[in-house]
């Protein structure tokens, strides 16, 4: 599911923002935009993601705002200078009349910093960014909850219609026996040129069509997946992995229905396109599934 969270906390050394976003992928993916001081903490941050989420792509950036000490310079001179250098450099290496800009200079990380000095983390500040990731996935987790809901619903009404063309379906194949009985005479008198048939082989040959041909047993486990899959979205734990196999099932059956149901005239063109429109849902269902964990 998807989601984006953000946490601001102030620090005795400053601010740290911690931001979270999420989109939809099949297992955890967790991509980490830290600045060069919290590189340490990545682990802290990744054990925090991975306590409250399961399923997937997870963008981290964190953000360092250090205050400045007393009678410190805000600014790197170092690496300043180190930047005016090589501009000018490339600047006449390749014959370019450009002028340094001090805006991008100031975005370039540790630039802006308490002294130019890159230090560890301290123990409050690793802390501090460690409970900002706890609360960021907290309320990340709400949103994609708030997701979840509307995402379930729909999955239900989606098992709702699949059940109601199952049903369409029995109540045609009820009376599918006398049409693949016509279908099976008119065949025959095509081929006997007006010979007498023998109502008893007749009805003989309309039985075993009826067999292979009797969607039954394919209708029945259809309707069973989806109450079962109706079951799954009522439970607790992970679902997402779960619901893909019982979706194969369901597609299984769907295509087992249409490939029963060929050639059989009006019967079967009425019966493939409500096979058809199940198969759509169950489409559906798959693509909805990705959100779900």
């Amino acid at each position: 599911m998807t989601g984006f969270a953000r946490v601001r906390k102030e620090i005795g050394q400053g601010e740290i923002v911690v931001s979270l976003k999420s989109v939809n992928h099949r297992g955890l993916d967790i991509h980490f935009h830290l600045p060069p001081e919290l590189d340490a903490l990545e682990n802290d941050i990744r054990a925090a993601i991975k306590n409250g989420m399961a399923r997937g792509h997870v963008q981290v950036h964190v953000a360092l705002t250090l205050a400045a000490a007393p009678g410190a310079a805000p600014l790197n001179r170092g690496l300043l200078q180190a930047y005016m250098s090589a501009f000018q450099e490339a600047a006449e290496l390749f014959n370019l009349p450009n002028e340094p800009d001090l805006n991008a200079a100031f975005r370039i990380p540790g630039m802006l910093s308490t002294g130019g000095d890159s230090q560890q983390p301290g123990e409050d500040l690793a802390q501090a960014v460690r409970e900002a990731a706890a609360e960021a996935v907290a309320i990340l987790n709400t949103v994609r909850e708030r997701e979840g809901a509307a995402t379930e619903e729909e999955l239900r009404q989606r098992c709702r219609n699949i059940c109601d063309l199952v049903t369409r379906m029995e109540e045609i194949r009820a009376g599918a026996v006398g049409a693949f009985q016509k279908r099976l005479k008119e065949k025959l008198a095509d081929l006997l040129y007006g010979a007498g048939i023998d109502p008893q082989r007749l009805a003989q040959e309309a039985a075993l069509l009826a067999d292979r041909s009797d969607i039954a047993e394919e209708l029945m486990r259809l309707r069973t997946h989806a109450g079962q899959l109706v079951e799954m979205l009522s439970g607790s734990g992970e679902v997402g992995k779960r619901l893909d196999f019982l979706l194969q099932e369901m597609n299984r059956e769907a295509n087992t229905v249409l490939s029963k149901t060929g050639g059989l005239g009006d019967v079967g063109l009425t019966i493939t396109d409500l096979a058809l429109a199940a198969k759509s849902e169950i489409d559906k269902i798959r693509e909805q599934s990705l959100n779900l964990e």
